[in-house]
């Protein structure tokens, strides 16, 4: 009979607890940081297709500001989960186009070719999943600008 060779082997019984202890928190932090920016890409991508709802509203004849605000409020509410609309801040600013006179920012006076532009809003704190300190002053945002028609 032949014997067989034992081949020494340390112990290695803690090892992988001690490198799971050390790799696990990192992991974690490159996860949770891949969240939030899918997050944030989310919602800012949101709120641009927001704005542009509300600039296709905003350069038809016969709308009106509060009427932009209301749509634009109402599907930023609706595709972002979480949010209030207190938390969406919309902006309608009207630049008249060459010769005309001041709309004074009012939908309900522009001409053809004057600029409607809208502008959406949203405080990062507020669609966070877990919303960092270092993050917690910014804003994410959408702008469209069109021609009335």
């Amino acid at each position: 009979m032949k014997r067989r060779m034992q081949i020494f082997q340390p112990e290695r019984r803690g090892a992988v607890l001690v490198e799971t202890a050390i790799v696990m928190p990192v992991f974690l932090v490159i996860l949770w940081g891949v969240m939030e920016f899918g997050r944030a890409m989310t919602v800012g991508q949101l709120t641009t297709h927001a704005a542009r709802f509300g600039a296709r509203a905003a350069i038809l004849d016969g709308s009106t500001n509060s009427a932009v605000i209301d749509d634009v409020k109402q599907l930023m509410v609706a595709t972002v989960k979480g949010i209030n609309p207190g938390d969406v801040t919309v902006e309608v600013t009207v630049t008249p186009g060459e010769g005309h006179q001041n709309p004074n920012n009012q939908l309900a006076q522009t001409k053809p070719l004057d600029l409607c532009k809208v502008t959406v809003k949203v405080p990062y704190s507020k669609v966070a999943y877990f919303p960092p300190r270092f993050l917690k002053d910014s804003t994410l945002q959408g702008v469209c600008v069109m021609h009335h028609e």
